[in-house]
């Protein structure tokens, strides 16, 4: 895998950490709840001038940028309950926000940078497009993914060489290995009765 400038390095532990504020089976409760809960957030990642004034309609808002950003780190994943129509429908929503909240680029004598063009909400939600944008122009995009495991969906970085993973542990892979499992013998089962009757 090419190396990885640091900058990228901090674009990707930030998609990381704004996917991963879902609630799931496994424990990990909703961040963007409501007003309170996106305002925590984005003070704790560095964004206390948009952590003022948030309101419930802003934490509706960031869950559905969210949510259509997890739909395409499935589709990385190549996870079977997402289908084309979940794709294009995630990839219009993220085409009309990111409108919404334009970004300018910064040159120096070291190279160029996306930053957002405004402050507060509208410049942290920005700054999710910009990282998104810098991680594809980098060629790591498509090596951030979501876990297949239905009820996790946790969002990691795919380390392996091939970018075949799909799992973020070995414990979600292990549950769907043995979901599959138990739903290849009932079919088995279910033929056999059938047979059976006929």
């Amino acid at each position: 895998m090419p190396h990885v400038p640091p900058a990228v390095d901090d674009d990707m532990a930030l998609l990381l950490r704004f996917a991963n504020t879902r609630n799931d089976r496994f424990g990990r409760s909703e961040r963007f709840g409501d007003a309170a809960g996106l305002s925590a957030w984005l003070s704790e990642n560095g964004f206390a001038e948009a952590a003022a004034n948030v309101t419930r309609a802003d934490a509706a808002a960031v869950r559905e940028l969210r949510d259509a950003v997890i739909t395409l780190l499935l589709s990385h994943s190549s996870a079977p309950h997402i289908s084309a129509q979940d794709v294009e429908d995630a990839e219009n929503l993220l085409r009309r926000m990111a409108a919404r909240y334009p970004l300018v680029t910064i040159v120096d004598r070291t190279g160029a940078r996306l930053i957002p063009a405004s402050g507060g909400l509208p410049g942290a939600i920005g700054r999710i497009f910009a990282a998104i944008t810098e991680l594809a122009l980098a060629d790591a995009w498509h090596r951030i993914k979501a876990c297949r495991n239905q009820g996790c969906h946790f969002a990691f970085h795919d380390h392996s060489r091939n970018s075949s993973g799909a799992f973020c542990s070995n414990v979600c892979s292990s549950q769907v290995a043995m979901r599959n499992y138990r739903q290849r013998r009932r079919a088995v089962a279910q033929t056999g009765n059938d047979s059976h009757c006929s």
